[in-house]
């Protein structure tokens, strides 16, 4: 099963790829090099698991309209990828390689993959503004953008990483590891799902239940991640490995070991498929793939 999963990955990323493609800027005009900056990093590869989780999610709700979703496909990629500039940058991680390329400080200058992260957060609003179509359906178009809007903020992904700066070389309790983790991490992949699910047309009940899905889902999956930061190589990684310890950060494998952490990998993605069987709604590939994240080498 783990072989054809990997190959409906591609084919499915391959096609997202298309999609977030189709939305990018030209690169003309005198900001063209912020432009170029921008697209580098968009281009630079990756899962594409946010707008893959916000598809399938779409899916398992009865959604067809891709109009209706790909515009939000394509702005949580890049919200995602800002973020990714940012945690780069030498007054952040301070990492030279991201996605087996070096990173857009290292190529564009400091200055320059600030303004490329800023822009892809704002261009990010400006394209998943093209889903509205001027009909009913932009009420449940509000509804999504609301959610674009709050969790990847300072109530989440962007509080979770300012916590998560602010307690570099210090020791926390094990409750304020949880919570960065939950909001950094966690909270872009809710985005992602919560959106999939409010635009098929999900009662409030059944977008809750995706939530609770979504977040435990991004607590394995940052747990998985700190793992490997410890066990995995460069190469297979295509970053840096070892960061976490160098920055002397708070990550799970510090605070509970590498044996533990594995456990709690385990039993989130057990909460996680349980909660998505509540549900009652097919969808196999989405199910396996949030099995698969968590078991992932890279």
């Amino acid at each position: 099963m783990e072989t054809s999963l990997q190959v409906k990955i591609q084919n499915r990323t391959r096609d997202i790829e298309q999609i977030i493609y189709s939305y990018l800027p030209e690169e003309t005009g005198y900001q063209k090099t912020v432009l170029a900056a921008m697209n580098y990093t968009m281009k630079a590869g990756g899962k594409r698991l946010r707008p893959m989780l916000m598809e399938e999610t779409f899916r398992l709700f009865g959604g067809t309209d891709r109009k209706q979703i790909e515009p939000f496909m394509a702005a949580i990629e890049m919200i995602h990828t800002y973020s990714l500039i940012h945690d780069d940058l030498p007054a952040m991680d301070n990492d030279d390689y991201r996605r087996g390329r070096k990173t857009a400080h290292v190529v564009y200058g400091e200055a320059m993959a600030i303004l490329a992260g800023d822009a892809l957060l704002n261009y990010a609003f400006e394209t998943a503004a093209k889903a509205f179509q001027g009909t009913a359906d932009d009420i449940i178009t509000a509804k999504a953008f609301r959610i674009l809007a709050s969790k990847p903020g300072i109530y989440g992904m962007i509080g979770g990483q300012a916590v998560d700066v602010e307690t570099e070389q210090q020791q926390i309790p094990f409750e304020e590891l949880l919570f960065i983790h939950e909001n950094k991490t966690a909270a872009l992949i809710e985005c992602a799902m919560m959106i999939g699910a409010v635009l098929a047309g999900a009662s409030d009940e059944e977008v809750r239940v995706v939530e609770n899905i979504a977040k435990k889902t991004g607590l394995a999956f940052q747990i998985q991640d700190d793992i490997l930061d410890r066990t995995s190589t460069q190469e297979e990684l295509g970053k840096p490995v070892g960061s976490d310890e160098k920055n002397q950060k708070n990550t799970y494998v510090s605070m509970k070991g590498l044996s533990a952490a594995r456990e709690d990998v385990i039993q989130y993605t057990k909460e996680a498929i349980d909660a998505f069987d509540s549900l009652h709604r097919e969808n196999a590939f989405l199910r396996d793939l949030l099995r698969d994240l968590s078991g992932r080498k890279h």
